[in-house]
């Protein structure tokens, strides 16, 4: 230290970080342990015990983990000066030939501190084994060796979060330190290389996945690596994620990676890579869900067939895109494509592949940092909460023509009802029908033999609520969110058959047994 002070070898600075709180370790064990020890020592005969000393002083052996943490960072430094500076080189070598260091190298001796604590417990251990059973230390010192093992497990620990954090920040270092991905709090579980499969025309390409405990960094792999070595593309937060196998006889050992953000099928290069990239994620998960009381159960793999979201999650997290080459026609409209006139889209909020007549809208999507997104007409009816009214029919060609007797002849249920208003005292009375190839829908119509309904109610999610009867009003409402709608029926025994009707329809139940609660025109009326 007195050379670093004259400047003239070795920053103070450095020597400081070489030795860490070497000097607080000394002047503990100078000042307070070893002085305890000999006192006991010196009294042996009238006070055979040391256990008590060591409980009281115990705790502060717990500074040799700071020691610890720094000690490999420490070693390094050594390595780095003697190659790098000569005088520093000399008065290393001029000290180890000190008889004081017994022809031992100084990182020899930076190594006793690192060791101190398991000898220490190793000892007391001995100590404790050869007391007598009637011994009045034997309590204290079985005491003192718990606590020792806490201050052994306390450095175990240390070293431990110190090799983390030295593997965190190398992988830091190759995704380029950036500032949104930069926490010491993260956990690296698994990386590797995987196969990419486009939903567009079928190919692969290569990415790179960093999986930590509490996100996925999805890569590609630079081509001039200067500085990082991958470029992240995509973060996706592990809370709300899925991971699936998927069946795929075109790309075998593919699975599929669903989180808020964003949707991913990805190709391993073999079963047991796919298997080991499945628990991982799948840990991950778990973990995740253990940690958050607020985690909510989500269905565990995508159905065979078209990928569907469940109503709550729509718009909440990406969907599974239908790959472009699964479909010949609209998913929506049953309208086939073709390269000029009708080409494909994908919905954001389902990941149906429609027609452009079928998604022109835009909705904000949560999943998507609530940017404006393509959607299919169905996801922005739900989504939106908005009655589909007359003078939108620009935007919506052909939802409201359906003509009332025709589709009344085939409903779930049909009869007069009266809308009120906001106030619950007026309103638009007409024709209600709900038909059975459209059950998620409620159509009005201003009269039974109208051709064309003038609005209509998506019922998917919405709630059906009894109101108090009162002046024999029979009254019921439909709710989501801010929006309700308050209806009158005619008679008690018709407004519970269609909060029966409803609430089945708003629940995703469609299609009751033939002949089961399908109400016709003549009933209702």
């Amino acid at each position: 230290m007195k050379e670093a002070k004259n400047g003239k070898t070795v920053p103070e600075e450095v020597v400081k970080m070489i030795f860490s709180n070497i000097s607080s370790i000394y002047q503990f064990h100078a000042k307070f342990f070893l002085p305890e020890l000999q006192k006991r020592i010196e009294n042996w005969s009238s006070h055979p015990r040391i256990g008590d000393v060591i409980q009281k002083l115990a705790p502060f052996l717990k500074m040799y983990g700071e020691y610890v943490k720094n000690f490999n960072k420490a070693v390094e430094l050594i390595t780095v000066w003697t190659e790098k500076s000569l005088p520093f080189q000399e008065l290393i070598a001029d000290i180890q030939k000190r008889k004081v260091c017994a022809n031992l190298t100084l990182q020899h001796h930076m190594l006793e501190p690192v060791q101190r604590i398991p000898r220490y417990e190793l000892l007391l251990k001995d100590y404790i084994q050869k007391l007598p059973p009637e011994s009045p230390d034997r309590n204290d010192a079985e005491k003192a060796l718990e606590m020792i093992f806490m201050v052994a497990k306390h450095s175990n620990t240390a070293i431990a979060e110190m090799e983390r954090l030295q593997n965190l920040w190398e992988v830091y270092q190759r995704l380029g330190l950036e500032d949104d991905i930069v926490d010491p709090s993260n956990e690296l579980i698994k990386e590797g290389p995987v196969q990419k499969i486009s939903t567009r025309n079928n190919s692969t390409s290569e990415k790179y996945l960093f999986l930590f405990n509490n996100m996925l960094l999805y890569c590609v792999p630079k081509v001039i690596q200067v500085g990082a070595e991958f470029q992240v593309r995509l973060r996706i937060d592990m809370d709300g994620m899925k991971v699936q196998e998927l069946n795929d006889m075109q790309f075998p050992h593919t699975f599929l990676v669903s989180g808020k953000q964003r949707t991913l099928e990805l190709q391993a290069r073999s079963g047991e890579e796919m298997n080991a990239w499945i628990k991982a994620f799948q840990d991950a998960i778990d973990r995740k869900e253990k940690r958050s009381e607020s985690f909510k159960m989500v269905v565990r793999g995508l159905e065979t067939g078209n990928p569907t979201l469940r109503t709550e999650e729509l718009g909440c997290r990406a969907p599974q895109w239908v790959r472009d080459n699964l479909v010949t026609m609209c998913m929506r409209c049953k309208e086939p494509f073709n390269a000029i006139m009708r080409r494909r889209h994908h919905c954001r909020a389902c990941g149906y592949v429609v027609c452009a007549r079928c998604s022109e809208h835009k909705v904000k999507l949560q999943y998507d940092g609530n940017r404006l997104n393509r959607v299919c007409q169905e996801c922005y009816v739900f989504l939106m909460g908005h009655v589909v009214l007359e003078d939108q029919e620009w935007k919506h060609k052909g939802i409201l023509e359906k003509g009332a007797a025709e589709i009344s002849g085939r409903s779930l249920l049909c009869s007069s009802l009266q809308l009120l208003d906001k106030n619950g005292k007026g309103g638009m009375r007409g024709w209600f029908v709900i038909p059975w190839d459209d059950p998620l829908v409620l159509y009005i119509y201003a009269a039974p033999q109208d051709v064309r309904a003038h609005t209509s109610i998506p019922l998917l999610g919405y709630q059906v609520r009894d109101l108090p009867q009162g002046k024999a009003q029979h009254l019921f409402q439909l709710a989501q969110s801010q929006q309700v709608y308050t209806f009158l029926a005619d008679t008690e025994e018709l407004k519970q058959r269609w909060m029966r009707t409803m609430a089945c329809c708003a629940a995703g139940i469609i299609h009751p047994e033939e002949g089961e609660d399908v109400d016709s025109c003549s009933e209702a009326e």
